[in-house]
């Protein structure tokens, strides 16, 4: 019998500690936050429904209760769901327990800029149109996914067609939220498979369903304000510039 395709979301969920509650949530006009162990972030979705079912007020709740929203098929729901997983796993706390040399010891080099000599000749899938991806197609035999293509992208239903003849994969950590991960990662087995992205949960349960790198953010404790109040004003991307770090680990850092 083959695995649930929700199996992936209950072991991340179930790997949150069921007494961590909420104590700030906030869905904002790029990225939702929600701060318990730590501040955890995911993008706020662009498609789908405005508004959603849970409770206007998720101080007091608990975590894994809400990170249960990230199973929703309502993604404005997923993000928040999301956000309270990562701000579990992303927590500078969580992340100085669950990987060797933790938050000081993660690479911080662009996942793009440091697999750049690794893309040489390969055939290289990236899912999502992530900026300045013009500079790899030189490099590689490229195919850009986009659920909104531009000119030149795949359309993402071509992953079926696709993925099986690429050396490496990246994809956006929004595939979570959009419930199209674990089809991508079933696709891509054997393959070198990245997530990268804000809405990346650095868990290593990712790993074990065929992930090979996970690339995500994490908020230091002294950058917390700076980020809530940089996304209560409608900060974009901008946002890797003001309080929030981006970090890697891989299979070689578990320990």
């Amino acid at each position: 019998m083959s695995a649930s395709p929700w199996e992936l979301y209950d072991r991340l969920i179930d790997g949150i500690p069921p007494d961590i509650v909420i104590h700030e949530c906030m869905v904002g006009l790029h990225w939702t936050l929600v701060r318990s162990a730590g501040t955890g972030m995911a993008m706020t979705p662009g498609e789908g429904p405005s508004r959603h079912g849970l409770e206007t007020d998720l101080r007091g709740r608990k975590v894994r209760e809400v990170a249960q929203a990230a199973k929703s098929w309502n993604f404005l729901e997923a993000a928040i769901g999301i956000a309270a997983m990562n701000s579990w796993y992303n927590a500078p706390s969580t992340l100085d327990r669950t990987w060797k040399g933790g938050v000081a010891g993660a690479s911080e080099s662009n996942l793009f800029e440091e697999w750049t000599g690794r893309l040489e000749g390969k055939n290289v899938a990236v899912i999502g149109h992530f900026p300045g991806l013009d500079r790899f197609a030189a490099q590689c035999r490229l195919s850009i996914l986009e659920r909104k293509p531009q000119e030149g992208d795949f359309p993402d239903p071509a992953c079926e067609y696709i993925l099986g003849q690429q050396d490496i994969v990246i994809a956006t950590g929004t595939t979570l939220m959009n419930k199209t991960l674990p089809r991508l990662l079933a696709l891509s087995a054997g393959r070198e498979f990245a997530l990268t992205g804000p809405t990346t949960p650095l868990c290593p349960s990712i790993l074990g369903h065929g992930a090979t790198q996970l690339a995500g953010s994490v908020v230091l404790p002294e950058s917390e304000s700076a980020v809530w109040s940089h996304v209560a004003q409608g900060g974009d991307r901008s946002v890797f510039k003001n309080g929030t770090k981006m970090i890697r680990f891989s299979r070689k850092d578990l320990p």
